[in-house]
């Protein structure tokens, strides 16, 4: 269990769903171990955040456990949009914790689709990569391609520290509706755009200093101060949420972050909309 999730199933506000998918990793396979290990260690995090003058344990989280994966992504993925969906009719906020980033696929559709659908949604991305393939090594599904897929559904991606992808994704970048801010500039965007967002962390945005335990690292990236502030800048306008690609392949700095910023996000959207 989430630390701290320790509300029961139907009184709850956030719903954390574990997908431990870990079927097109490129470099260094271990998603599959990513939401226990965030879970691990965040064991050790206070129960109350002096940003918003609350406790976790106050704000209606429960943890449902992990959807088991297996390797037909395209199945997984329109399971895990079900079990999403299912969080969402039930009026909470599902958390995802990754797996691979191909799971924000299934994230994102849930919330464009069925009875409480979100338009004009801005799908809001820290990544070190654009994602913006067609397909990796001939794989559709590969996670390199996840923000491509988003689009489907999505009006619009904002990919904050991006710094690297191949020139096709580049290209695509540079369309109307892709707006890729720099690593260097984090620190000063605020979001500007109108409606809804949903929120997607992959821990290789990070520098690999702040989170060696991700899968395809990439240096001059983000520090975990600057992922925090837009996390709670962003979450209170945010339907879904997820953090992905944690591996085991560090020493916990990588499922640390994670699992911090999954709380942060919680807090902030809480404070966001109490009034709602």
């Amino acid at each position: 269990m989430f630390p701290g999730a320790t509300a029961d199933r139907t009184d709850a506000r956030y719903v954390v769903v574990g997908a431990p998918l870990d079927v097109s990793t490129t470099f260094q396979p271990g998603t599959r171990f990513g939401p226990d290990r965030v879970r691990r260690f965040s064991r050790t995090f206070d129960d109350y955040d002096h940003h918003t003058g609350s406790r976790f344990t106050d704000l209606s989280v429960h943890d449902a456990g992990d959807v088991h994966a297996w390797d037909d992504a395209g199945d997984y993925l329109a399971f895990l949009r079900g079990t999403l969906a299912d969080v969402l009719d039930d009026g909470a906020t599902p958390l995802l914790v990754g797996g691979e980033h191909t799971v924000t696929r299934a994230g994102v559709e849930a919330v464009t689709n069925g009875e409480h659908a979100s338009e004009n949604l801005t799908f809001v991305c820290l990544d070190a990569h654009l994602d913006l393939r067609e397909a990796y090594d001939g794989n559709p599904l590969s996670h390199a391609t996840v923000t491509r897929h988003v689009l489907d559904h999505a009006d619009r991606a904002v990919i904050l520290g991006a710094r690297t992808g191949s020139e096709a994704e580049w290209d695509r970048a540079s369309e109307a509706d892709v707006t890729v801010v720099p690593p260097e500039a984090v620190a000063d965007w605020t979001p500007d755009f109108d409606g809804p967002a949903y929120l997607s962390v992959d821990i290789d945005g990070a520098d690999p200093a702040f989170a060696p335990g991700t899968g395809t690292m990439e240096p001059f990236g983000l520090s975990s101060r600057e992922l925090h502030r837009v996390v709670r800048a962003v979450a209170p306008r945010a339907v879904g949420f997820d953090v992905v690609e944690v591996n085991d392949r560090d020493d916990g700095q990588a499922a640390t972050l994670a699992g911090k910023l999954l709380r942060a996000f919680v807090f902030a959207h809480a404070a966001g909309t109490s009034d709602s």
